[in-house]
């Protein structure tokens, strides 16, 4: 079936708020808590999952995503469509109809050329945005008149939800960012922490990996919404102390991303005063393989760079042994039970986009061995840790603070070591590790270490997007502010030419095909990338907090603006 005969039948899905509440901020405030703390409000300058979410209560796109992975509008009358005219019938164009009468946060119109302005924004070389791939394959945006943008792709686009559809894609006032174009982007400070929104919020207060208050938008679009008069979003501490502030004590009504143990949730949920929601998606927990080298003997503005490739983790033979001695069903018992899963895939689900990649769900440690041994690497000294030519097999291991990814680190390196690879383990503060400062050594963009584990998403049930992160010209670099998305400098000229192809290509059937084939390359293929666990969303929230739907597609906070006090 082509993409957009299924397009055919697109239209607007409405959200069905609860009748619980008819005057804006009537419920007082609502008290939410990121274990990992916020570092910017403006989703294009950080790939952190933290950072897109709480930006989300301010930041809107023109559609967005529902909890069944359905296009949903958001600024506009309709998603557009063939029988709409929405989308023109040989895919090279889509047309937005932005609803009438919408304003900022500041009273100000909100135009389609907010929209051509985000466009150049995001697309600017010099900017290093973090969410480029949305833009992939963009001719031009332009302005028909103040209520319509169009797009024009440079071929046919059998998936046009990408650019300002989701979280990941927000409208900037232009009036706002005009001074923060390029590689004045990261340093427009005001405008990152304070942006003028459309959403149900606005910002009152910013503090760096630490707080942000916010009030009720005058000016948001339904006149009874939000019910709550502020949100306070408060950052830091860990996933058990998040979950024990919902469930256990009552401090906050919504706890993000509440990672804990099984034994722990089912303690918690005894308190009575909370619930646990659970729902699968995309979320993948894995290693990624630094391809450059990240030696802290190289000139700074060279590590981590293609300029110098690595030493150890260049030869696959090596990244496959250490994908081979991780017994992935261990690590989810542990971390997450019913929660989570195995995988061997970078791309979990929708299931039509699954590949049948099982290689790495048994551990292998003899045959991980004789892998590096065939790579050259023996233990001539007979001290447990292989060397060639001189050099240890050793390895920088490094995540964000978390209870069960320093249980994940301390099982790993166990493993490795029995392997023969010696490791050294280091441990940031989320809010540093995912917060995109390209001032810091310790963002998870810059790399410098050899291996990293973290785990992130797509907006949406296609993963085009996703799987263009990892094109040549989209690793983190100097020149970009260290912004980017393709983490571990992968770079392989079929890769970047199977995207292209993937995106000019409309039947589902090889569409899905080719995105399997993607997936194999970063992982099975080529080992640089080592998923472990397909992890569920897991977050918390108060009994007296009403509207809350998980979404799994989209930000967790996607409809805030329908969460109400259940009195």
């Amino acid at each position: 079936m082509k993409l957009k005969t299924a397009l055919l039948g697109a239209a607007a899905c409405l959200m069905v708020a609860p009748a619980a509440f008819a005057e804006r901020g009537s419920d007082g405030e609502v008290r939410i808590l990121y274990s990992q703390a916020v570092s910017t409000m403006n989703a294009y300058l950080s790939s952190g999952t933290k950072d897109v979410e709480v930006g989300s209560l301010v930041l809107e796109p023109l559609a967005g995503f529902n909890e069944k992975g359905e296009v949903i509008p958001r600024l506009v009358t309709e998603i557009p469509s063939l029988e709409n005219g929405g989308l023109t019938e040989d895919m090279t164009s889509i047309t937005w109809k932005i609803k009438p009468g919408l304003k900022w946060s500041d009273g100000t119109d909100f135009t389609a050329h907010d929209a051509v302005f985000t466009a150049q924004y995001c697309m600017d070389p010099a900017g290093g945005c973090a969410q480029l791939a949305r833009y992939e394959g963009i001719d031009k945006v332009e302005a028909l008149d103040d209520l319509t943008v169009k797009i024009t792709f440079h071929e046919p686009k059998p998936n046009p939800f990408m650019a300002f559809v989701g979280s990941q894609s927000p409208i900037l006032q232009a009036a706002q960012f005009a001074g923060c174009l390029g590689a004045n982007a990261s340093s427009c400070t005001d405008q990152n922490f304070k942006p003028i929104g459309t959403g149900p919020f606005r910002v009152t207060e910013f503090r760096t990996n630490d707080t942000v208050m916010l009030e009720a938008n005058p000016y948001y679009r339904d006149p009874a919404k939000p019910a709550f008069a502020t949100a306070l979003v408060k950052g830091g501490g860990d996933a058990t102390a998040a979950a024990r502030a919902v469930m256990e004590t009552g401090e906050f009504d919504y706890a993000w991303n509440t990672q804990i143990s099984p034994e722990l949730q089912a303690e918690l949920a005894s308190a009575g005063k909370g619930q646990f929601v659970n729902a699968f998606g995309t979320l993948v927990e894995r290693i990624e393989m630094n391809m450059t080298d990240p030696s802290p003997s190289l000139p700074e503005g060279e590590r981590s760079t293609p300029k110098h490739p690595h030493p150890i983790l260049s030869d696959m033979r090596v990244r496959k042994a250490l994908s081979m001695a991780i017994d992935r069903q261990i690590l989810v018992d542990i971390g997450y039970g019913e929660a989570g899963r195995p995988t061997c895939n970078l791309v979990p689900a929708p299931e039509m986009y699954a590949s049948d990649n099982t290689d790495c769900l048994v551990q292998d440690m003899e045959g991980a061995k004789a892998l590096l041994e065939e790579a050259g690497w023996t233990d001539t000294d007979g001290d447990g840790i292989r060397d060639k030519d001189g050099e240890k097999l050793s390895l920088l291991y490094q995540t964000s603070v978390n209870a069960i990814r320093q249980d994940f680190q301390a099982i790993i390196k166990q493993w490795w070591n029995e392997i023969g690879v010696e490791v050294e383990l280091k441990t940031v503060d989320p809010s540093v590790f995912f917060g995109g400062d390209a001032g810091s050594p310790d963002t998870f963009q810059k790399f410098y270490a050899d291996v990293e584990m973290y785990a992130n998403n797509f907006d949406g049930t296609d993963p085009e997007p996703y799987l263009a992160q990892y094109t040549c010209d989209k690793a983190p670099t100097p020149e970009s502010q260290w912004q980017g998305e393709n983490i571990n400098r992968f770079c392989d000229p079929e890769y970047d030419a199977l995207i292209k192809e993937l995106s000019a290509t409309g039947d589902m059937e090889a569409r899905a095909a080719l995105a399997k084939r993607l997936n194999d390359m970063l992982t099975k293929d080529s080992y640089v990338i080592v998923p472990i666990v397909d992890r569920g969303r897991l977050s918390a929230h108060s009994n007296t907090l009403g509207g809350v739907i998980l979404n799994t597609w989209d930000s967790e906070l996607w409809n805030a603006s329908d969460w109400y006090r259940i009195k």
